[in-house]
């Protein structure tokens, strides 16, 4: 058992920026994962449970809920991160686990906006801060159709790379207009569960509604433009 500890712990790689903070996190959680018998997949959906259960949790509109909501959305980030490093190093990556990521980072994202909206609702008696959850809610799966559609139209080429492919493939933004893609469509998203959970603890989290409800139309949006430059990790 050491030995496979020491031999997986060689195989990890080590984050060489502060950001994304989160990767600090799955760093750390990842060696013990591959020390149990959980595959891939099954982590992906110990993510995805974590996120929808933390999602729920914001239905409540009241701060200790929030808090803990965020906590539990942390814990899926950070499992989220482990999955594809598993089945890197255990050599079970599938189009299936891929599929399987795709789906818990949507249904997570849309239901997080969605109980948001609605529990700010609860709190407030304001109906728009529900319209402007459904509103990023929606956002986040016109993103997921956007998805389905490019990958379907990919998997019709077979000289087309698969999807496990494309997400692993390195390749760094070339001109100014991939620059601001990059960061806005990769970085800001990483660490979104840092960003709720600060605004839980102070029971502003709220303030994230009509930046998201906005946001999430931009976030398809570059995603296209993404799709039509050819550029995506």
């Amino acid at each position: 058992m050491t030995t496979e500890t020491h031999d997986y712990a060689e195989q990890i790689s080590k984050p060489t920026s502060l950001f994304p903070l989160v990767r600090h996190m799955s760093y750390r959680l990842t060696p013990i994962l591959l020390n149990t018998s959980l595959t891939p997949n099954q982590v992906t959906s110990i993510s995805m449970a974590m996120g929808l259960l933390g999602s729920a949790c914001f239905v409540f509109g009241n701060f200790i809920m929030g808090v803990i909501g965020a906590m539990l959305l942390t814990t899926s980030y950070t499992f989220d991160n482990c999955d594809g490093e598993i089945a890197r190093i255990k050599k079970m990556s599938s189009e299936f686990g891929a599929k399987l990521d795709d789906l818990s980072d949507w249904m997570v994202d849309a239901s997080f906006f969605a109980a948001l909206g609605y529990g700010t609702t609860q709190a407030t008696g304001q109906w728009f801060w529900a319209w402007l959850g459904y509103a990023a809610a929606a956002g986040a799966v016109i993103d997921y159709i956007v998805d389905l559609i490019y990958h379907a139209k990919n998997a019709k080429d077979e000289e087309a790379k698969s999807r496990e492919e494309v997400a692993t493939e390195p390749k760094q933004p070339e001109d100014a207009l991939d620059w601001l893609i990059y960061i806005f469509h990769k970085l800001s998203r990483a660490d979104f569960c840092l960003i709720v959970l600060g605004l839980a603890l102070f029971n502003v989290t709220w303030i994230l509604l009509p930046f998201a409800a906005i946001g999430a139309q931009v976030y398809w949006v570059t995603d296209l433009f993404e799709r039509a430059r050819g550029y995506h990790t």
